[in-house]
């Protein structure tokens, strides 16, 4: 099977336990970030190094987002609030800029306890909607009968097998859209310091707190925005976003 133009950066947002749900983040959110990889090797990567290489004068830092959050490890720059306030800008500019589709499925872990009597794993209902989506947008680009690699972060052994399984299940025709065996999942350590994969990490959280609080300024949602697969009268709720229930 020869490979397709695309490539895919997967992360998540929040824990999919549903026994200690945090009343302020009581979501999950698995984000789905779609690169053509000519656009990847030529901007995207080069965008990010250079970022790194102007803030810290190398580029071995992995961008994370709970660590740019609180400021800490490589991050404790951002205690300066000149720099976090020049560093934010950089970087809601560079996703802003970055070409890339996206495709998120937030799961709203409260909503689906008080729902069903016996609620499934919200990893497993985020990752079918994603897939879904995925294909369906390979479809639309006359990519699907070529081979195209959801790229996921390593969490420990027995998730990984755990998610590879549901992944195999989905592939195998358990989904709305049927049987997807051009998609193959590769899981990889943070130490191989993927931009695709930091990007995916960066845009997971924003969303959630935009499904959270709608209303709440949110600047780095608001660059997110124009990169969800939309309808074509525009339209990316149920496209691009899929939140659920």
């Amino acid at each position: 099977m020869d490979y397709s133009e695309y490539i895919v950066y997967v992360d998540e947002s929040g824990d999919h336990g549903l026994t200690n749900i945090n009343p302020d983040h009581p979501v999950f959110v698995l984000a789905f970030c779609v690169v053509e990889k000519a656009k990847y090797i030529e901007t995207v990567v080069p965008a990010f190094q250079r970022l790194k290489f102007d803030f810290w004068g190398h580029d071995s830092v992995v961008l994370h987002g709970h660590e740019i959050r609180k400021a800490t490890g490589d991050f404790n720059i951002l205690l300066n609030p000149k720099t976090r306030a020049s560093f934010i800008d950089r970087v809601t500019a560079l996703i802003g800029e970055a070409e890339f589709t996206l495709i998120a499925a937030v799961i709203d872990k409260k909503k689906h306890v008080e729902k069903y009597s016996a609620p499934a794993d919200p990893y497993s209902i985020a990752l079918g909607f994603c897939m879904e989506r995925l294909q369906r947008l390979l479809m639309e680009k006359n990519q699907a009968a070529k081979m195209t690699h959801l790229q996921v972060e390593c969490r420990g052994r027995t998730e990984d097998a755990r998610l590879e399984l549901e992944f195999r299940r989905i592939c195998d025709g358990a989904n709305a859209v049927g049987k997807m065996p051009n998609l193959d999942i590769r899981f990889m350590d943070k130490k191989h310091n993927s931009t695709g994969l930091q990007l995916a990490d960066l845009v997971a959280h924003p969303i959630g707190r935009h499904v959270i609080k709608p209303d709440q300024p949110n600047r780095a949602y608001d660059a997110l925005k124009s990169k969800f697969r939309a309808a074509p009268n525009g339209k990316i709720e149920g496209y691009g976003l899929k939140v659920f229930p």
